[in-house]
């Protein structure tokens, strides 16, 4: 009589167990199993409509945002992005940090690390921006003017080289290329100039004879006659991770069945623009959608322009962006320390990964 009292109140234990952990999985009422058969072809679509607010200016780094808009990979997991813009990082970090916007561009700089370092909790997840060797985005060029003296990094000696800023990547790469020349900062000229714009402008009219440039001012000014690209940045720093993508520990965090779906959509756009401009699949269509989102509207300059590298599978120079934030430190332009596991987040991309599959290069 006992034994069977022990096996019927097991038994209950058991279907109560199981009742719970159904409530459980239900109550999120989320499907993570991936089938063929859902609307995005792997995870199932949220029950909700869930809005996911972006910090994103219109950068063409942002491609993977834009091409998982238009081409409905947010809405098959039922995802509504809104893009939200701030006059600069200062204020971005903070509403990220509390949850306010969930997903962000940022850019390495010192001030970023520095907020970092003093307690903004933001999380890197994947990349958002690196050079592509020989192709560059983001790299030197010269003035006509200058053609025929400079020849090789170490002809810039005596030169007047401008960048945009100093304790950013701007001067992280212009200081790697004078040690690639075998020069010293005393060698050259430094001017600082805060617009890329009026770097076109100032190389133009000989003010400058060099600039760290970008694209797709490079090209425009190629077109103009303006100047010409000189070497390429990936010479000297080949694996400078110049944007991130950034989180919200709010959302990475307690909202995994957004963010794991959120990520997966962003690298499917990712993809699509790796197809694009380097298998020349679907490109026209990847260009239209640019030249709906950024300030490049010429579609015929895209086919010139040398675009932002962006990786398939969200993977980022992690190396490079602690070498980065040291080179800051010592340069007096960072007070505290970071811990780079725990600002360094990218569960959510290898799992979105692990769904979708490797990217095949």
């Amino acid at each position: 009589m006992k034994k069977r009292w022990l096996i019927l109140l097991a038994s209950v234990m058991l279907l109560l167990g199981a009742c719970s952990s159904k409530e459980k999985e239900s109550s999120s009422g989320v499907d993570n199993e991936v089938n063929k058969d859902n609307p995005s072809g792997d995870l199932a679509p949220l029950e909700k409509k869930t809005k996911v607010i972006i910090a994103e200016d219109g950068a063409a780094s942002g491609a993977g945002f834009y091409i998982a808009k238009e081409k409905g990979y947010f809405a098959d997991y039922n995802i509504e992005v809104e893009f939200a813009q701030f006059a600069n990082s200062d204020e971005m970090l903070p509403a990220l940090a509390s949850g306010e916007v969930d997903i962000a561009g940022g850019v390495s700089t010192a001030s970023f690390f520095n907020a970092i370092a003093q307690g903004i909790d933001v999380k890197i997840i994947a990349d958002k921006g690196h050079n592509v060797p020989g192709k560059s985005y983001f790299t030197f060029v010269i003035g006509n003017h200058m053609k025929d003296e400079i020849k090789e990094y170490k002809d810039f000696k005596g030169k007047r080289i401008a960048i945009s800023s100093k304790n950013s990547i701007d001067e992280y790469i212009y200081l790697e290329m004078l040690k690639h020349a075998g020069l010293t900062q005393d060698d050259v000229e430094f001017v600082l100039l805060g617009d890329f714009g009026s770097m076109l402008g100032a190389i133009e009219n000989g003010s400058i004879d060099a600039a760290l440039q970008i694209e797709p001012l490079i090209a425009q000014g190629i077109e103009n006659g303006f100047h010409v690209r000189f070497g390429d940045a990936t010479d000297y720093a080949p694996e400078s991770q110049i944007a991130l993508v950034l989180g919200s520990p709010k959302f990475m965090n307690d909202e995994q069945d957004v963010s794991l779906r959120f990520m997966a959509a962003y690298l499917k756009g990712v993809r699509d623009y790796n197809d694009a401009f380097i298998k020349g699949e679907g490109k026209e269509e990847v260009i239209d959608i640019m030249t709906k989102h950024t300030s490049l509207k010429d579609a015929a300059l895209w086919e010139k322009v040398f675009v932002t590298g962006l990786d398939p599978d969200g993977k980022m120079f992690l190396d490079d962006i602690v070498k980065q934030y040291d080179a800051y430190k010592a340069n007096g332009a960072i007070s505290g320390d970071i811990d780079f596991d725990k600002a360094v987040d990218t569960s959510i991309t290898e799992k979105a990964v692990e769904i979708l599959g490797a990217y095949e290069r």
